[in-house]
């Protein structure tokens, strides 16, 4: 008698996994970015570009960008050439892992998964953020499945081997789910995910308007081994989270009960954007193309330490840096505007 492997089914493979399709959102809003428009506009050229990639292999990345105006069209276009298909459509702003779907695999099948989305909690309610989410699951082919819980994708992480991690401040925030138990929002997401265990992380980034998004803090590299940051400099101000970020890992075992390996890279430490704020910068914040790791990079001496602590835990691409500083004046960097579409 033939034995069959089990196949679960709901899937969502790791990011390191083929990839069919990736979506973004060009910086359109002169109102929202200011005189950061352009240098975004530049930035996102940049590591599109290096995305868009092909891998050694030969294989390809069909990179969706979406632009809501003809300057944007216009300026997406010259700076992406062929390497991506250019679509004119309406949207509140670019952070696409968060007003677009999570992607699912349901029976062999693409499914688009939305969740409730509520400006992270209520903070920034701008018209087409509410409906982009469709308009990227039209273009995906894939059906929509609306989930009853205010969440985003950026809030997020997956190994692909049945462990999800994500942060209490996020999910847990009465600006977006009052009155759910961990226990309640731990059942949601793993019938909608397929997941056997959901780890929880208390906080994120200090000054991050995402209310501790996980893309920002912790990532796996693989299946038990996971990515944090460690401080730079003696006036990093993330370094108190950044060190109970380590600490709460280091206890952590996943759905298949093996204790999670963590490894370190630097912050970037304290980031001036000119105004003396604190920014939640991150070199955590990578996408995965065919060929390239895309680190966000901000100027400082923790990029090239960062990089090269990456390059090792993704033997299969290649690891490179990329300038986000611009982009991060709106609150992000290229995880938080990217939406991916697993491959088949």
């Amino acid at each position: 008698m033939t034995t069959l492997p089990f196949t679960p089914a709901l899937t969502l493979p790791h990011e390191t996994a083929p990839v069919r399709r990736i979506f973004t959102c060009w910086p359109s809003a002169a109102d929202l970015w200011e005189e950061d428009l352009e240098p975004a506009q530049a930035e996102f050229g940049a590591f599109l570009n290096a995305l868009a990639e092909p891998s050694v292999r030969g294989e390809t990345l069909d990179l969706v960008v979406l632009a809501a105006t003809a300057q944007a069209e216009a300026s997406a276009r010259q700076a992406m050439g062929r390497r991506a298909r250019v679509v004119r459509e309406a949207f509140g702003d670019v952070w696409a892992r968060d007003t677009g779907p999570v992607f699912v695999r349901d029976h062999g099948k693409d499914v688009a998964i939305r969740f409730r989305f509520n400006g992270w909690g209520g903070k920034y309610e701008l018209p087409g953020d509410d409906t982009v989410g469709g308009a990227i699951a039209r273009l995906a082919d894939a059906p929509e499945r609306h989930v009853d819980l205010v969440a985003e994708g950026g809030a997020l992480e997956f190994d692909g081997d049945g462990t999800l991690i994500t942060t209490r401040q996020c999910l847990l925030n009465p600006n977006r789910n009052p009155g759910l138990t961990e226990a309640q929002v731990e059942d949601v997401l793993k019938q909608t995910f397929g997941v056997r265990k959901v780890l929880w992380i208390d906080e994120g980034l200090v000054a991050d308007h995402t209310d501790g998004h996980i893309d920002n803090i912790v990532r796996f590299a693989r299946p038990g081994v996971v990515i944090c940051q460690a401080p730079s400099g003696e006036d990093d101000p993330q370094t108190a989270v950044l060190s109970s970020i380590a600490r709460q890992l280091s206890r952590m075992t996943d759905a298949k009960g093996r204790r999670l390996k963590v490894y370190t890279i630097p912050s970037p430490g304290r980031v001036d954007l000119g105004d003396g704020e604190i920014v939640p910068a991150s070199h955590m914040n990578w996408v995965i193309g065919p060929r390239n790791v895309v680190v966000p990079t901000y100027g400082t001496a923790s990029a090239a330490a960062a990089v090269a602590a990456l390059r090792p835990l993704f033997p299969h691409h290649t690891v490179v840096g990329s300038s986000a500083r611009a982009i991060l004046s709106g609150g992000g960097a290229f995880h938080c505007v990217t939406c991916h579409q697993p491959g088949v």
